[in-house]
């Protein structure tokens, strides 16, 4: 007759199932139901996670009125008494001196430490013949070994704790197959838990063996049965409380590092079968559709250009890439799905490089909440951003954003530590900044570094405005993968009069006719809109959105503000509500200031967008924008290489970039806008175009896009003479023919007979050295004579300082010195010296003062102030005259003299921590001060790193580190740990902080539905972007300080004494 099953899990088998996969034990199969479910084809299995249920109440014995009811087990358990009684000729009568309750104590301290492991059991079912275990008396040994094997694949991790115990006690001197089978046992569940749950694995070290010394002092156990124990022992952990964590959530886990175990193993065999979605876990393609509303890749019906790009050989045999597609066409997908697989099946670091700070901020927010679900971290390289050298971890991989400056300095700190090789994927987005002046220089030196330092390094670059693909294909050494593929697509047309042409390269002027405006125009409405814009705006809003490109940005206030007075009063009741939160919103921005322009076009929908807003201002316009509460924004080019802001029409109100004329790639740039995926259904644009300019348009609209040239050599002080320094500096080139080796694989190397067309590129680079030699940062020498030799050069620790702090060589020795003049007497009675010395050069050229505002600063000043300005040469008299017309026969340094007029802009902002105040008090634009804002807290960064690096200036490291601090955020420091999250600016960091979410800690663990409760103009979209944008922050805190601590307990490895 068959036995009732004992079962510890609602799921259960059959006992003919059961006999069939009866096998010797397996720890890890027996441990995870993910790998019994998923039995591996061949190797080494994926790793499986330990389950643990939060389910209470559920009936552990599977629905059986109790245990007691399988005889057979009882009758296995008996016979093992037994056999180790008759093994050992134990001293029954001895044992009995021992306290019952001392064996329910010790039985129940093994069940509380293993509670964990002991819902992780598979169902044992009993022996269908109902009797005790037959063994042969000449077999014992290998009966026991066999029942032992059975037993230990079924039975919970307390049970064979309790197992062992008994075995210690009455046979110190062996180790039963029991106690080796639970030693593998306890060793693969604690391999296999993870690091939040690290306090069950000290289960590993309860199997010491217990000595025959020691059972002398122990008290001998009463007489009492294993079998009786053993019953006590399941009654415990049935009572046992479980662990509050989801079943579902854990066995997706498990599932999730399966699929990244196989996937890993796929993309390792360069396999075109690479699994679920691109060899990542079906996870990500879930997060794609929940988080960015991602179904499916474009276009299994219409094309499919990203299927094709993800699949192409050149990836799985991992060959840097180059592909290009018009704006819109989905190109940050693929690279998204590219970085995944590097950082969670290659298991390798990533960099991915963006052109400004507000894009680094905006992919930080969007990928944090991937990193939180997939277990990598994200981080900020942007403004003062960013750690030199990056913490190196020991678990999981980083994802580091960077802009292009920071990107450069990154590698640099990578190649310094030997560490570049964990850098396994690069990825530039808008490649085609190669060409863009300085930023395009050092690109161009951060790419060629990674090229030549680490061969194993992928280098993937995208663009939608690439010409000149050859060169740059030649010197990333890349495959090039190109379509024209748009999602939706896009009309092009220009307007002259009244009249509305549709670009056509078919025709013999490339233009058609297509429509004439249908818009009745009063004579006053004439005179103020002679190019139609309301005209062609109306057709759109407020249904709609629509953006004007304006050449400059006084022409984009004057735009806003027209529109805004013709248009029809029904345009204010769109909502109204809404509008209205938003202009409360900046006015608290404004500290109960706000823009009068604003004020007046917000209500009809309409607000311009330009540098001259403040970080806050332009981060709520935008969101304003994609909410659809407005519906057309004015605004200069900036934003069309900026954040993603489509709309239904684009109109380019003159083809003209302030004074310049435009060009191919900024027109293709700003029409791309027009018509993006999944936000329109249709897209166009019209460059509204006066006759004088006809001709020229035509050549635009027709002409191929702009070739990407290498600027080394028109940036000298940025290009190639930096290049040169950090080359020496790193030791990836010290001789001259090194660096002539170096040098052919830059982009300058391959247009070389293009670019220096009077000199060699190596007498350019001797010409290099020797001004770095004569500047006092490099030692060496180099002659005609024996300019080829290999000879090596050093750098001086000048010269390091520079490349470390990525100084400019232009201003290196200036600042040098004025750090050194400050050492004398350095002011420390405010900040006004420091901040001086930590205003940046480079906008010195854009600073006009106003003298008598200039002379109110000063004779503010304290004595002790006052005394700063003849330090660093800004004498009174100088400045009295300059206020009252006066000639000025003494010569001053005027750079200086503007330098520290914008010092005393800074000096204001810290003690105010308010724009609009100081914008005000100095009669400058808000956006203006934005900048500096921003420049001066790059530019104290990269002067702590100078520091760092010079023993003289340890003084000013400790100043640095909390003024780069207090420039970055020029916020009350309660609002500091707010606004380190990224995307959080000073007014939403007022907003939580006022709602009781003062840390980090509030927002990682804040529920999003509160959030948006509570914080007014907040969407649930960005809730959930702030909570994993912080929790992502605390992991990499929490990480950091782990690190920090697992290097500390490091045991040295050459400790004296010790080999």
């Amino acid at each position: 007759m068959a036995e009732p099953r004992l079962a510890v899990r609602r799921k259960s088998r059959s006992s003919s199932e059961r006999k069939r996969s009866r096998a010797p034990v397996q720890p890890v199969a027996a441990s995870s139901p993910v790998a019994r479910k998923r039995p591996s084809s061949g190797g080494e299995g994926p790793p499986a996670e330990v389950l643990c249920s939060n389910d209470s109440e559920e009936d552990m014995f599977g629905g059986c009125d109790s245990f007691y009811g399988n005889d057979s087990l009882i009758a296995q358990v008996d016979d093992i008494d037994h056999k180790y009684l008759q093994d050992k000729n134990m001293d029954v009568e001895a044992a009995g001196e021992i306290e019952s309750s001392q064996v329910q104590s010790g039985v129940h301290q093994k069940e509380e430490d293993n509670f964990f492991a002991s819902q992780n059991v598979v169902v044992l079912n009993s022996d269908k013949e109902g009797g005790a275990c037959q063994m042969r008396d000449s077999d014992t040994a290998d009966g026991n070994q066999k029942l032992t094997e059975s037993i230990l694949d079924d039975l919970p991790l307390s049970q064979l704790l309790y197992f062992e115990k008994m075995d210690e006690l009455f046979s110190p001197s062996r180790t039963s197959p029991l106690s080796k089978g639970r030693d593998e046992c306890v060793n693969s569940f604690s391999d296999k838990i993870r690091d939040p749950l690290s306090f069950y694995t000290g289960v590993e070290h309860r199997n010491r063996p217990i000595d025959s010394s020691s059972l002398s002092n122990c008290v001998l156990f009463k007489s009492e049965s294993l079998k009786d124990h053993l019953k006590s022992a399941m009654t415990g952990n049935a009572r046992a409380q479980t662990l509050q964590v989801s079943k579902t959530k854990q066995l997706k886990e498990a599932v999730l590092s399966e699929e990244i175990f196989v996937a890993r193993k796929a993309i390792e065999s360069s396999s075109l079968d690479i699994g679920p979605f691109y060899g990542l876990p079906s996870k990500v393609k879930d997060l794609f559709r929940q988080l960015r509303g991602i179904e499916t890749l474009y276009g299994s019906v219409t094309n499919e250009w990203q299927h094709d790009c993800l699949m192409l050989e050149s990836l799985q045999q991992r060959k840097n890439l180059i592909y290009s597609l018009p704006t819109g066409g989905g190109k940050t997908l693929v690279a998204e799905i590219i970085i995944l697989q590097e950082l969670l099946c290659r298991q390798k670091d990533v960099l991915m490089i963006l052109p400004y700070v507000a894009i680094v901020q905006e992919k930080v927010r969007g990928l944090s909440s991937f990193g939180i679900e997939l277990g990598f971290l994200v981080e900020e390289y942007a403004g003062s951003k960013g750690r030199f050298p990056p913490i190196k971890r020991r678990v999981k991989k980083s994802l580091y954003i960077a802009t292009i400056e920071k990107g450069h300095a990154l590698v640099n700190s990578l190649i310094e530590t030997e560490r570049i090789y964990d850098l396994g994927l690069v990825v530039v987005d808008e490649l085609h900044m190669l060409g863009a002046g300085s930023r395009g220089a050092v690109l161009e030196i951060t790419l060629a570094k990674i090229l030549y330092t680490s061969k194993k390094t992928q280098i993937i670059g995208m663009s939608a405005t690439l010409n000149n693909v050859g060169d740059l294909q030649k010197f990333l050494q890349a495959e090039y993968y190109t379509n024209n593929f748009r999602p939706v697509e896009l009309k092009e047309y220009i307007k002259i009069r009244d009249t509305i042409y549709a670009v056509d390269s078919k025709t013999q002027n490339g233009f058609a006719f297509s429509r004439l405006l249908n818009f009745k125009y009063s004579s006053n409405l004439e005179k103020a809109d002679p190019d139609h814009i309301i005209a062609l705006v109306t057709e759109v809003i407020p249904k709609y959105s629509c953006l004007i490109f304006c050449p400059t940005r006084k022409n984009c206030e004057n735009v806003a503000s027209m529109v805004c007075k013709y248009l029809k009063k029904e345009f204010r009741a769109h909502k109204g509500k809404e509008k209205q939160d938003l202009i409360e919103n900046l006015k608290g921005i404004g500290n109960g200031t706000v823009c009068p322009l604003l004020k007046q076009t917000i209500p009809f929908g309409i607000a311009y967008h330009h540098s001259g807003l403040t970080n806050d201002e332009r981060k709520s316009i935008e969101e304003a924008y994609s909410a659809g509460v407005l519906c057309l924004l004015a605004c200069t080019a900036t934003l069309a290489a900026g954040v993603n802001l489509p709309a239904r029409r684009v109109i380019l109100r003159a083809p003209y970039v302030g004074n310049d004329f435009l060009k191919k790639n900024q027109y293709k740039q700003m029409t791309g806008r027009a018509g993006r995926a999944g936000i329109d259904s249709a897209g166009e644009s019209i460059l509204i175009v006066q006759e004088k300019d006809k001709h020229l348009v035509q050549d635009l609209v027709h002409s191929p896009l702009d070739n990407c040239y290498s600027n080394l050599l028109l940036e000298l002080t940025k290009g190639i003479q930096s290049l040169l320094l950090s080359l020496v500096g790193l030791k990836i080139a010290v001789t001259h023919e090194e660096v002539d080796n170096f040098m052919s694989c830059t982009l300058l190397g391959v247009q070389q007979q293009l670019l220096s067309k009077e000199k060699s590129l190596s007498e350019i680079i001797k010409d290099g050295l020797e001004n770095l030699i004569e500047k006092g940062l490099l030692k060496g020498r180099i002659t005609e004579k024996d300019h080829n030799s290999k000879s090596a050069l050093t750098i001086t620790p000048l010269g390091k300082a520079t490349y470390k702090g990525s100084i400019d060589l232009a201003y290196c020795n200036i600042l040098y010195r004025e750090l050194k003049k400050g050492l004398e007497g350095l002011v420390l009675e405010s900040n006004l010296h420091l901040l001086y010395l930590s205003t940046p050069y480079d906008m010195t050229s854009t600073c006009s003062p106003d003298w008598m505002i200039y002379l109110r600063q000063f004779n503010q000043l304290s004595a002790a102030e006052q005394k700063v300005a003849d330090i660093v040469g800004v004498p009174e008299s100088f400045i009295t005259k300059k206020a009252s017309g006066q000639a000025v026969r003494k010569n001053v340094d005027n750079a200086v003299v503007n330098r520290f007029y914008l010092t005393f802009v800074l000096y204001s902002l810290l003690k105010e921590t308010n724009i609009w105040s100081v914008s005000e008090k100095f009669n400058l634009s808000r956006g203006y001060v934005q900048n500096l804002l921003n420049s001066a807290a790059s530019f104290a960064s990269c002067l702590l790193h100078f520091c760092e690096e010079l023993e003289e200036f340890w003084v000013y490291k400790a100043l640095l580190i909390e003024l780069t601090k207090q420039l970055t955020y020029c916020v009350k420091t309660e609002l500091i740990p707010l606004m380190e999250v990224a995307g959080v600016l000073e007014a939403r960091a007022k907003q939580l902080y006022n709602a009781g979410y003062k840390t980090l800690a509030h927002l990682a663990n804040a529920n999003p539905e509160t959030l948006v409760r509570m914080i007014e103009h907040l969407s649930r979209r960005q809730a959930k972007q702030i909570i994993s944008s912080a929790k992502m922050l605390l992991s990499e805190k929490a990480e950091a300080l782990q690190e920090e601590v697992e290097e500390l307990l490091k045991v040295p490895r050459d400790i004296p004494g010790t080999r």
